[in-house]
């Protein structure tokens, strides 16, 4: 059989008298890199289904038929026979915090999309068979017992068996670690005063230690941050891996919140391989607060020399956010006190026409957040500036009603895929019938992002975060959300392609496969649009274009793969 993905073809005639989508004048009409042959989902106004598209200098140069498109084609251009596959514009998740977990990718062991006890722990074992005596066998987050077949965490005495000599940590969300004695030992952690404050190590009935410390946010990141960190060569490899890792699930962009113990050096390998050229994901990043109480100061200092949209079309600084202060992070009573600070900050970003998003989880307090948007926006309009509110599962018509008139979009994830039972109790099943509201929020206008605010609370395979958006169902199976606010797949779809692309400024320019945007796109291994909607959780790409640049391709496309630069 001939190879039906790349050949070298004859120049044939000129694309001048082809009626077709394509370029203005001026632009070269031989095309790069041409797709015949496939179903291409273009997510213009009309909706558009094409069946082949041209690529020319990394960008969308001509849709249309595969005979019409192939009259572009020149002694040099690469063809891609599609053979009925289906495109989707790039994805692009719009709360993820990427730079982080890329820096541990290559030195982690990634429970994501594990559906039992025994197959998490064997990745564990397979890890330690591998590592040097001394490594630490680390899961840093991404999973919840909801997934198991057990339905249950590990226990310590499981975890150790695993990871036989090596100490182990495995962290669940930000409430909770289980820690092997050997790694108790390396951190001198024996009572709770050694964990820091409001850390506690878990006991059973009899009183005897579990190998788990619970915690809040602020102490499991603290404990955190005492595990080794990997060296410079390691997080480069990581970000490097965990980056192709996104290509191969389709995702071309990422929008990124920063996260807690972010200095300035976890940025230094993202930087480096920009430098180099060889950054396969588009990364926008904002600056998270780091230090309590000095929040303004630090983001004066840092962003001396760092304007907003800093950058190009492969990295680009986004403002500040998601922790922009203390006192009003995670906090549904904030004093006056953390109200004023809160202010003066958002104030201060309004004025140097600075994107601002907010980390926020529910309704019944978010008013306090959207009084101080609307008090800055009377004194400095805030409209067109992009601000955003992520998680807020539970917004209501009215909050909705607020963000739309304030121009502030709403970056939604998954999280209650993996944690919609707890959802579900605390706040009622009708409750948790309508959340998130992306329909209202559809129909009120406000601009939604997907996302899934990977990876120490979430998988980040926006697959799955696509079919919960469809269906509804948690990790386990257990359906919450009401039809009434299930979004149609192209609603979806486009909430993960333009609607996160407006997150970054950049929906004129990707998002859509449209002639002129950014040749960014995935090959897909299933019809999205057709797949039984329990299938989609399990669709990957085949071949993922940044710029018209492949930057991954698998089974039929395998060899068809560019090679970054290094």
């Amino acid at each position: 059989m001939t190879n039906p993905i790349a050949r070298v073809i004859g120049f044939s005639a000129s694309a001048a008298a082809l009626g077709l989508t394509m370029a203005g004048p001026g632009r070269a009409q031989t095309a790069d890199l041409i797709l015949l042959h496939g179903k291409i989902l273009t997510l213009d106004e009309r909706s558009s289904i094409r069946e082949a598209m041209a690529v020319s200098e990394g960008r969308i140069a001509a849709l249309g038929r595969s005979t019409e498109i192939m009259e572009l084609a020149g002694r040099k251009t690469r063809v891609v026979d599609l053979r009925g596959r289906t495109v989707i514009p790039g994805l692009i998740d719009s709360h993820i915090h990427a730079i982080r977990a890329a820096l541990s990718y290559s030195v982690e062991v990634n429970w994501i999309g594990t559906s039992s006890l025994e197959e998490a722990l064997g990745r564990i074992r397979e890890a330690a068979r591998t590592a040097k005596p001394g490594d630490w066998i680390i899961v840093a987050g991404g999973w919840t017992p909801d997934q198991f077949r057990e339905k249950r965490r590990p226990t310590q005495s499981e975890l150790a068996a695993a990871a036989g000599e090596h100490p182990a940590y495995v962290q669940l969300f930000y409430a909770w670690a289980l820690m092997t004695p050997a790694a108790f030992k390396a951190l001198n952690i024996a009572t709770d005063a050694d964990v820091g404050p409001r850390g506690k190590l878990d006991e059973d009935a009899d009183g005897r230690k579990t190998g788990g410390i619970s915690g809040d946010t602020a102490a499991i990141t603290a404990l955190f941050s005492r595990l080794p960190s990997p060296s410079f060569e390691q997080r480069l490899a990581g970000t490097r891996a965990f980056f192709r890792e996104l290509n191969r699930l389709a995702l071309t962009g990422v929008v990124d919140p920063g996260g807690f113990g972010m200095a300035p050096r976890d940025y230094q390998a993202l930087f480096k391989l920009w430098q180099d050229k060889a950054l396969t994901v588009r990364v926008v990043y904002t600056v998270f607060a780091q230090k309590r109480g000095s929040e303004l100061e630090d983001y004066r200092n840092l962003t001396q020399l760092l304007p907003m949209g800093m950058g190009d079309e492969m990295l680009r600084f986004n403002g500040i956010g998601e922790n922009v202060a203390w006192g009003m992070y995670n906090n549904d009573n904030p004093s006056e006190a953390d109200k004023a600070q809160f202010y003066e900050i958002a104030k201060w970003a309004a004025e140097r026409r600075m994107s601002l998003n907010m980390h926020w989880h529910n309704d019944r307090s978010v008013g306090q957040l959207l009084d101080i948007f609307e008090r800055v926006d009377r004194e400095s309009p805030i409209k067109g500036l992009r601000w955003a509110v992520a998680h807020l599962n539970d917004a209501s018509a009215a909050t909705l009603e607020r963000m739309k008139a304030l121009g502030v979009g709403w970056a939604m994830q998954d999280a209650m895929y993996f944690d919609g039972e707890r959802f579900q109790k605390e706040k009622g099943a009708e409750a948790a019938r309508r959340a998130p509201p992306l329909r209202t929020a559809l129909r009120i206008g406000v601009n939604v992002g997907a996302g899934t605010d990977a990876h120490r609370v979430a998988s980040y395979n926006p697959f799955v975060a696509l079919r919960w958006m469809l269906d509804g169902k948690t990790v386990s199976g257990t359906l919450l959300r009401g039809p009434e606010e299930a979004p149609t797949r192209e609603e979806a779809l486009r909430m993960y392609t333009l609607g996160s692309a407006w997150f970054a400024r950049d929906e004129d320019k990707r998002g859509s496969l449209v002639v002129g945007k950014l040749a960014d796109l995935a090959v897909l291994s299933k019809d999205y649009m057709k797949a039984p909607i329990e299938d989609i959780g399990r669709i990957e790409s085949l071949l993922t274009m940044v710029g018209g640049k492949i930057v991954y391709a698998a089974g039929p496309y395998a060899g068809f793969e560019e090679s970054p630069r290094r």
